[in-house]
């Protein structure tokens, strides 16, 4: 519970703080801790990794390579991760000799669908009735109830990857077959009319702070549109996404930042009924694509409070100050005339009143590949829907 405070240490090395992956994530981490004044190493294989390329230090090995996680524990003082597919036995490791925030066991389950989808059980929190499958008597047990649904890998899937849907027996054994048949988890499919995440801080003495509830909007399984001001959801739904997610945090004795992330089903459905309105879908156990918002809309960001978190500073709830709205930017929008890639319209887009652009310094675009995002803020939640809408027409978004 030491509180590691920037500066000069005893060896007269500056305070370090290490971040397990090199991408979009761990490099607003990054900015994040240089503007407090800690000096940062990033652990990435990438030579080109976002996060390697503005850090301090830049380690680049394997996650699991042994030299590598002595580079990080002679340099660092803590360390977290910035995406869940680290290997837990690397964080292990680390969480040996230096402070690691999240811990692996916490990260661990987050790295596996079926030991998640227990972990909400035993917290109280509703998710979609499912079943595990790693055997062929398992799937052979299946319940008709669960059908249609969707197989999910239980490991190393995000962003829509790693999913098939299926309507009858014949689909879900040929998707498992699809799958290698690796163990995973079958989720009943829901009617769902949207969805929402919470973003948490915990920090190791428990004391937890959050974000408001962010409306969601996925296309092809990755985020398109995060949009927060009051009234996007009923209060009454905000405080119950809010406390589920405190309650799943605790159950994980988390420390760091957290999202989770829900599910709205459509009222008077027959799953709402037996559900409620509100179920969870996963956790991230890291900031979240939903929070970049934070960064222009809140007098704290989610990479200050996981700087926060990792070095035991308090932690203060943070206060949003404008409604906000945050595209997420991906590389189809370099390739809207082939293959060819064509920078954006950033000075028609950057001429909208409270707009503001991060890239992330990713070298080439690629269909799919998270480029950046736009922030916009404004003095309304309508200004900033007009402002917002505009900007992804001249970006050759679809609406929202």
């Amino acid at each position: 519970m030491k509180t590691i405070l920037p500066g000069t240490t005893a060896s007269g090395q500056q305070t370090t703080l290490g971040v397990m992956g090199g991408g979009q994530l761990g490099r607003m981490f990054v900015h994040a801790a240089q503007s407090m004044g800690y000096f940062t190493a990033v652990l990435d294989p990438d030579p080109a990794s976002p996060a390697g390329l503005v850090s301090h230090f830049h380690i680049q090995t394997d996650y699991l390579d042994e030299q590598g996680l002595a580079q990080m524990m002679q340099r660092c003082a803590a360390i977290t991760t910035e995406f869940e597919n680290v290997p837990a036995p690397a964080l292990r490791t680390l969480g040996a000799q230096r402070v690691v925030a999240p811990g692996a066991d916490a990260v661990a389950i987050a790295q596996d669908r079926s030991l998640e989808k227990a972990h909400f059980v035993r917290c109280g929190v509703p998710c979609a009735p499912y079943a595990v499958i790693e055997s062929a008597e398992q799937l052979r047990a299946v319940r008709d109830a669960l059908l249609p649904g969707i197989l999910k890998t239980a490991r190393l899937g995000y962003d829509g990857k790693g999913q098939i849907r299926v309507n009858t027996r014949a689909e879900l054994n040929s998707a498992w077959a699809q799958l290698k048949s690796v163990p995973c988890v079958l989720e009943q499919m829901l009617p769902l009319a949207s969805e929402c995440s919470v973003i948490v801080a915990r920090g190791a003495d428990g004391t937890v702070v959050n974000f408001p509830p962010q409306l969601n909007l996925h296309r092809d399984g990755i985020l398109a549109v995060t949009q927060v001001f009051d009234g996007n959801l009923p209060t009454a739904l905000a405080e119950k996404a809010v406390s589920a997610a405190v309650a799943i945090a605790n159950g994980l004795d988390y420390v760091g930042v957290l999202c989770v992330e829900f599910f709205l089903l459509q009222q008077g459905s027959a799953a709402a009924k037996e559900l409620g309105t509100l179920v969870v879908n996963e956790i991230a156990p890291r900031p979240h694509n939903s929070g970049h918002y934070t960064i222009d809309a809140c007098d704290q960001s989610q990479f200050d409070l996981q700087v926060r978190t990792l070095v035991h500073l308090p932690l203060v709830q943070p206060r949003q100050h404008s409604p906000a709205i945050m595209l997420n930017l991906l590389g189809d929008l370099w390739l809207r005339s082939g293959e060819e890639a064509v920078t954006p319209p950033w000075s028609e887009v950057l001429a909208l009143p409270g707009t503001t652009l991060q890239l992330y310094g990713k070298l080439q675009a690629r269909r799919g590949r998270k480029m950046g995002h736009l922030n916009i803020t404004a003095a309304d939640a309508a200004q900033a829907r007009a402002t917002a809408l505009r900007a992804a027409e001249l970006l050759g978004m679809a609406p929202f």
